[in-house]
């Protein structure tokens, strides 16, 4: 499947983006003041991270709803441990408690299917290719 989401220069802010994805409201992305920025919205780390979080309680709701298990809800922490990103290690602990679930093995279980997420399937196992290309504004 081919989306295409597009990322628009707020021009009365400094590095503020707007995002546009068809049929959603739109997004910002911003950087943190310590950057230059105004801080005004979520940083390209933080939808990073995010992403991760939220396809990991996705999947297990779905899991636990195939198997009408009584879930009622899941809460997820991303800590974030970027203080050797530049060396090449971005670590991200995840912390998942499933609402409603009260039995031990029920719980393992959701949390490893939480692994078989997409996000996390990308993220650790995939080759991601960036093509880059830029055009002409137009006048």
């Amino acid at each position: 499947m081919k989306r295409a989401i597009e990322i628009v220069s707020e021009r009365n802010s400094v590095f503020r983006q707007r995002v546009e994805i068809e049929g959603f409201e739109d997004l910002h992305v911003d950087v943190p003041k310590a950057f230059g920025g105004e801080g005004s919205a979520p940083d390209p780390h933080d939808y990073f991270d995010l992403s991760l979080g939220a396809c990991k309680a996705i999947t297990a709701q779905m899991y636990a709803h195939r198997k009408q298990w009584p879930l009622e809800g899941i809460s997820v922490k991303v800590n974030r441990d970027d203080s050797e990103e530049r060396k090449g290690t971005y670590r991200l602990e995840v912390i998942m408690t499933f609402h409603g679930i009260v039995d031990s093995e029920q719980r393992a279980r959701l949390e490893e299917i939480s692994h078989k997420c997409p996000i996390h399937r990308l993220m650790t196992s995939a080759t991601v290719e960036v093509i880059t290309r830029a055009t002409a504004a137009d006048t």
